[in-house]
């Protein structure tokens, strides 16, 4: 193994076309090289979402078996739920003593978090804080490698200076965590707009077929082609797009034929369709397994959260000792 990583999500229920791209199918790929624990990160949804948690449970449950049935295979990656795991919270304040208060005022990703959810007059501590949390969240496995896009990169950042301030003022206890950028290709949604559940142009991974022909079918094209006879700009096409990250071995042959108007709109999006219909046909027989085993699932997060509890007791006692608070009791 080379390392430890840690990587999450917030529960959001089932996933997206962009949730896989973004972040799942890089799990899959990291967890025959790395030691990786996977958590669901609900903490982390209450610092926005702290007045809509009746779907936690539910959306917990849906987000996990995308998981599992993606591939992600909790025999070699320990699945775990943040909340489960209390030493986290006892970690997040005792970072929280030792972290700059400019430090999080200058966050940039808590920046843009306050603007888009309009949040400027109405920003809870937590959030504000978000960055000392997460820097608990990997700390506290030792974790050596983060895999995380650009965007992210900053969060990573205030991890690391975290780690090093408080193994400056103490002693090293904790593994200052290498950022890995991990590519995360922009997938459009239908519309041609970043895909999001909020704007209701998303393809699931959970989508049945007749579901995702009538998506696909919807989406938008080039404007300007709109007759077959008419040559197509196929690098301004959002189903394009598509073909170039699921239908690589046909893509040379689509870009001709649209730019030489010898393949149509219609035509197109019926080919997209049966090769993501093709693409998710194993991800689809898999989860209806795991949708009549809810049991089962609920079981591996108990189970890996425990696991990871184990380790974080360990760092926890650790971090108290070095901070000569480890008193008898």
């Amino acid at each position: 193994m080379k390392g430890i990583i840690f990587s999450g999500m917030r529960p959001t229920g089932k996933l997206h076309l962009g949730n896989y791209f973004g972040a799942l199918s890089n799990w899959i790929r990291l967890q025959d090289e790395y030691k990786c624990y996977y958590g669901v990160v609900d903490w982390h949804a209450l610092t926005t979402g702290y007045d809509c948690t009746e779907m936690m449970k539910e959306n917990t449950i849906e987000m996990v078996i995308d998981w599992l049935s993606a591939g992600i295979d909790p025999n070699k990656s320990t699945l775990l739920i943040q909340s489960y795991i209390p030493e986290l919270a006892e970690l997040h304040l005792l970072l929280s003593m030792i972290t700059p208060l400019s430090w999080l005022e200058r966050n940039p990703v808590v920046k843009e978090q306050v603007r888009d959810l309009d949040l400027k007059e109405n920003m809870g501590y937590g959030l504000l804080g978000y960055p000392v949390l997460m820097a608990a969240d990997i700390l506290i496995y030792k974790t050596n490698t983060v895999p995380v896009g650009e965007d992210q990169a900053p969060h990573i950042e205030l991890a690391r200076e975290i780690g090093r301030r408080f193994n400056h003022l103490y002693q090293d206890v904790f593994t200052i965590p290498e950022i890995k950028l991990s590519p995360t290709p922009k997938i459009l949604g239908t519309d041609g707009r970043k895909m999001s559940k909020s704007l209701n142009n998303y393809i699931s991974l959970s989508d049945q077929p007749e579901v995702i022909r009538t998506k696909i079918m919807s989406m938008i094209t080039d404007p300007e082609k709109i007759k077959l006879s008419d040559p197509g700009h196929p690098e301004i096409c959002t189903v394009f797009d598509y073909h170039k990250k699921f239908n690589i071995s046909e893509v040379s042959d689509i870009e001709r034929r649209c730019s030489n108007a010898q393949l149509g709109c219609v035509a197109c999006k019926e080919r997209l369709s049966e090769i993501l219909i093709e693409f998710f046909q194993g991800f689809r027989e898999r989860r209806e397994g795991y949708e009549k085993n809810k049991d089962m699932v609920w079981d591996i997060l108990k189970s890996g959260s425990q696991e990871a509890r184990e380790v974080a007791k360990i760092t926890l006692h650790e971090v108290k000792k070095a901070m000569k608070i480890d008193y008898a009791r």
